[in-house]
């Protein structure tokens, strides 16, 4: 019976390959969030980074704003990826909320600022949309190939967290080199944009980390 059972074990391991491990959640949103990295420093080629940064630096919310969409892509990356491995709690989905809220809230405070002393601006900066959609995509690819990598038990979820990480670090990048005007209609198109992202990716979840 022992012989038979050690024969069994044999011809059910034979063939196998090991099993690679899933790297820790923080290594694989850290290597993620170099990609953003990557493509800023892309754009610094072509941008005034000294103009950008005085311009940011004019008024708090402004890089308020900056700080809390950072937060956001950060804690949101950090998010998918505890999320993507099995066990995980859904409560990892409110990781991003603060970074969000000091993001909505600075940029709220802009809008008010801006129509304190200039009232309504109807100019529509409908190139926000284009940048941060346009930024988004290499960041959502990247991010849905390694999430594959796990096994994420609520796909929706974890694209939808995804998503709005793609979304907030586009937003970043896109404010570092062209800080969005506190206009009304401007931060409109700038929530429109993140809103698409977002919206896509979570759409998009059961079929894109289906295994």
């Amino acid at each position: 019976m022992a012989r038979s059972t050690d024969n069994l074990i044999r011809e059910l391991g034979d063939g196998l390959t090991p099993v690679r491990r899933i790297a820790e959640p923080n290594r694989l949103a850290l290597l993620w969030l170099g990609c953003s990295v990557l493509i800023a420093a892309g754009l610094a080629v072509v941008f005034d980074m000294r103009a950008a940064m005085a311009r940011l630096g004019s008024a708090a919310d402004m890089w308020l704003a900056v700080l809390g969409s950072l937060l956001t892509a950060a804690f949101a990356a950090k998010a998918a990826f505890e999320l993507a491995m099995p066990g995980r709690s859904r409560l990892w989905a409110l990781l991003p909320l603060p970074g969000l809220l000091l993001w909505i809230g600075a940029s709220g405070m802009g809008c008010l600022r801006t129509w304190a002393t200039v009232g309504w601006d109807g100019h529509i900066h409908s190139e926000c949309l284009m940048s941060i959609v346009g930024i988004s995509a290499p960041l959502a690819v990247a991010m849905v190939v390694m999430l594959r990598r796990a096994f994420p038990l609520y796909p929706a979820l974890t694209a939808l967290v995804a998503g709005l990480a793609c979304a907030a670090a586009s937003a970043t990048v896109l404010s570092l080199f062209h800080p969005a005007d506190a206009a009304a209609t401007d931060l409109a198109f700038h929530a429109l944009a993140v809103a698409i992202v977002t919206a896509v990716l979570a759409a998009s979840g059961r079929r894109l980390l289906r295994r």
